[in-house]
């Protein structure tokens, strides 16, 4: 069985920082390209940023230079840190998987960021 954790949610103020992990099992993690995902009320789900197995990163210009996704494969578990939080920034953030064209999706984690 596939599941997918995210953790590390919250409320912060603007300009602060989290970092948000995805807790993986079920799956060949060191074969799969990870992602984060979020979705803000109203909006459509955004692609936040990816990583490969080889560890090749992309991100969403919105983010670049702002958030960082990392992996620890011996972990099974992606990170995405993620620093001067903007308002702009508040959703639902959601980790997902691909392993030979297989999706998987994690339930989500709340993060709120005050002006």
């Amino acid at each position: 069985q596939v599941q997918l954790v995210e953790s590390g949610g919250g409320l912060v103020q603007a300009g602060g920082s989290l970092r948000l992990s995805c807790a993986a099992s079920g799956i060949i993690f060191s074969l799969s390209t990870m992602g984060w995902f979020r979705q803000a009320p109203g909006k459509q789900r955004e692609l936040v940023a990816t990583i490969t197995s080889g560890g090749t990163t992309t991100y969403a210009d919105s983010v670049k230079g702002r958030f960082t996704i990392s992996r620890d494969n011996a972990k099974n578990t992606v990170y995405l840190q993620m620093n001067s939080l903007k308002p702009e920034d508040t959703a639902v953030y959601s980790c997902s998987s691909r392993t030979w064209s297989q999706d998987y999706w994690g339930q989500g984690t709340q993060v709120t960021v005050s002006s």
